[in-house]
């Protein structure tokens, strides 16, 4: 279905959502945090609720961010679009694409006249959220990145002092740990594109697709599989699987089970997984948090990382007192002690600067060893076109082919090259179809 369709153009009626001339003025907020993250959604908006009188911030959980991005189209064609409504990172080509339908921060601060400094949220985190001409079009909002995480007991029982740094020693610790018997699997991986193809290219300076990966036009093109590093870091994980060194858990977030229970000693997955790998792992075993590993063949020095997470869309139809208050809102939201709060409860990394040195002036990092890892691999120089992100269309779409080409490597099915190549095969014609419906 054409982008269009998706996110009609026709002007929306005003809503207005005050009862009185008296009344607060309500702004929905839809989001896909479920658990303790959605309790503490709840907390920040009554926090802000409580500070002033004007606006009433009603947070509602709309199931998975594939599920509320559903819901996003469907209730904007419906005219009844919330004010404010979260996407995960891989959906923002569709959110900037969407002509007519989203109000860009810059402009939403602009015309409210409300304090407003891109350059105080984090460069990676910036970068990603930034059209080509330099302005910000989504509010970031949680924001992760990959690390390895290790199970330090395992580690010592096999005799390995320190976590590695390279994928070479990466491999080598891996077969040591299943050879020495201190743990039945070396190394699983959760979220498989997002670490093992996306952050990989990254931090090894390699693209993943042409055009800055998207960022510089909708007719990019995949072109992982064209690089060498690339597909051999594939082949060696299926290599590595024949003896238990590597073990593919599947799909989204279903490999972090097997180092929780302390099958596999070493996990790539993100940053905001800290908290549940912290809370399965007590009593059972010690674990530390090192940085993503990079490939020494095709760097020198790994650049750095990429955000996963999601960002905040504000979606057109509502009146400029609804307006007004998104504005107050956000600001609010991205404030030092909003940021710092969140960052030290979930797990994922302050989005600011001035977040990152209130949580380091308090004593946080020093207190949660690793808790660092991740913004320190983030800020790791000036992201390029390799380092910016990955910004493409039907990007959901194309991490479950990607999964699907990795599965057949995996499991000994094809080889690295032509299950990669497939891939970006497939993947292009998503690209192709994504450009097409922007197009008209």
């Amino acid at each position: 279905m054409r982008l269009h369709h998706l996110f009609c153009y026709a002007a929306l009626a005003t809503l207005s959502l005050s009862s009185s001339a008296q009344a607060a003025t309500t702004i929905t907020w839809w989001h896909a945090m479920e658990g303790v993250l959605g309790e503490k959604v709840n907390e920040i908006a009554d926090e802000f609720n409580a500070s002033q009188d004007e606006y009433v911030v009603k947070p509602v959980y709309k199931g998975s961010y594939s599920d509320n991005l559903t819901a996003t189209i469907a209730a904007f064609r419906a005219n009844q679009a919330p004010a404010i409504t979260q996407v995960f990172e891989v959906g923002t080509a569709t959110m900037m694409n969407a002509r007519g339908a989203i109000y860009p921060i810059h402009q939403l601060m602009e015309e409210t006249d409300t304090p407003f400094d891109p350059d105080a949220f984090l460069p990676a985190v910036k970068s990603y959220y930034t059209s080509s001409d330099g302005q910000m079009l989504s509010m970031p909002f949680n924001s992760s990145t990959p690390v390895l995480y290790y199970n330090k007991d395992a580690f010592r029982k096999a005799g390995i002092e320190t976590p590695p740094a390279t994928w070479k020693a990466v491999g080598e610790a891996a077969h040591k740990l299943v050879e020495s018997g201190a743990s039945e699997c070396g190394l699983t991986t959760a979220w498989p594109s997002w670490t093992q193809l996306e952050n990989f290219s990254a931090i090894d300076d390699l693209p993943f697709a042409t055009h800055a990966n998207g960022f510089d036009g909708t007719d990019a093109r995949l072109v992982f599989d064209k690089q060498e590093a690339t597909v051999a870091h594939i082949q060696n994980l299926a290599e590595w699987q024949k003896s238990h060194a590597f073990e593919y858990g599947g799909r989204a977030d279903s490999g972090t089970k097997r180092f929780q229970s302390g099958r596999c000693a070493m996990l790539t997955t993100s940053s905001a997984s800290r908290a549940g790998i912290q809370e399965a792992a007590k009593g059972k075993f010690t674990f530390g948090i090192a940085p993503l590993p990079y490939d020494a063949k095709a760097v020198n020095q790994p650049r750095n990382s990429i955000i996963g997470g999601a960002s905040l869309w504000v979606m057109r139809g509502h009146s400029d007192d609804v307006y007004r208050g998104v504005a107050k809102f956000l600001n609010f939201l991205s404030s030092p002690a909003i940021q710092a709060d969140w960052a030290s409860f979930t797990g994922y990394v302050p989005i600011t600067t001035a977040a990152y040195q209130r949580l380091k002036s308090q004593g946080f990092y020093a207190d949660n060893p690793g808790a660092s890892v991740a913004i320190d691999q983030l800020t790791r120089g000036t992201p390029d076109d390799n380092g910016r992100g990955v910004r493409l269309g039907n990007m959901p779409q194309i991490r479950n082919i990607i999964a699907e080409q990795l599965e057949k490597a995996f499991n000994g099915d094809e080889p690295a090259a032509e299950a990669l190549h497939e891939a970006a095969r497939r993947g292009n014609q998503e690209l192709a179809q994504f450009q097409q419906s922007v197009a008209h």
